[in-house]
């Protein structure tokens, strides 16, 4: 059994990882392993995918191309003797090592090489739109990792949506915008249904509006490549509906809102890092 990528974790984002892959073929089904400590879990991986299950972190952890480590950061620590493959091949003479990726929240790439001393590491932080195929997520190379790393990086990571490069000391930055952020954009889009509904309109038609509303409003903005301003003008028409909504939202301090929050995850992320 040639076992090309180890998943250490098979949770949520995990498995949208993982079915992504299975379904753009960049990995058969045989040539995944992962590893998972609830036997129930394991089965249903297996099931649905027709990939290999273990519980044996240490196997996973010898996967030919790439070691995807998908657990929750607080067992890191716990679970950190097992990464380690049980060979001699992460000795300095070995020159086929694994790409180690960690969606580790909070884990900083010094800790991870204390692990995988000789080996390419490179640590992401994806978000849960990458559960449709919709994510975006950025990656901070370590000091091994090559071209041909970074590549296999964004092949990977490119199944569940686009991929940026950023330095290790903006992943906090980038957990409080587009990690957090789509909480923000929840709030907002249950607040303007509500907004709906006080207005009238029924809640399942509100709600329509609402995320339907949003949705366009990103692909117009995406599609035509413009400046959110220059959109924001375009539809604000003198003494309209659009800037009296848009007076009352400066008014409440919606724009200073969204900042500060985004300011108030990154503070908390890089707490949680220490």
């Amino acid at each position: 059994m040639s076992i090309k990528l180890g998943i250490i974790g098979g949770g949520v984002m995990g498995e949208a990882i993982l079915s992504r892959l299975i379904a753009q073929q960049v990995y058969r089904p045989d040539q995944v392993l992962v590893s998972d400590p609830q036997a129930q879990r394991r089965e249903d991986l297996s099931q649905r995918y027709g990939v290999n299950v273990t519980s044996d972190n240490g196997v996973a952890a010898e996967a030919e191309d790439v070691l995807l480590l998908a657990i929750k950061p607080q067992v890191f620590k716990v679970v950190a003797s097992d990464l380690v493959s049980k060979d001699d091949k992460n000795s300095p003479a070995s020159e086929n090592l694994p790409v180690v990726i960690s969606i580790l929240a909070g884990v900083s790439l010094r800790e991870l090489e204390a692990v995988f001393e000789h080996q390419p590491v490179i640590r992401a932080m994806p978000n849960t739109p990458a559960t449709v195929g919709a994510g975006i997520t950025a990656i901070a190379p370590g000091k091994n990792v090559t071209a041909n790393h970074l590549e296999q990086a964004k092949t990977l990571l490119g199944a569940v949506g686009e991929v940026v490069e950023v330095s290790e000391s903006l992943m906090d930055a980038v957990t409080g915008l587009s990690g957090s952020g789509p909480a923000y954009v929840a709030v907002m889009i249950e607040a303007l249904a509500d907004g709906g509904v006080a207005a009238g309109l029924p809640r399942a038609i509100a709600s329509k509006l609402a995320l339907s509303t949003v949705l366009g409003t990103a692909q117009l903005l995406q599609d035509k490549q413009i400046h959110p301003a220059q959109l924001k003008d375009q539809v604000t028409s003198p003494g309209g509906t659009t800037i009296a909504g848009i007076a009352e939202l400066e008014r409440s301090g919606f724009r200073s809102a969204l900042i500060e929050a985004v300011q108030a995850a990154y503070r908390r992320s890089q707490q949680l890092g220490k």
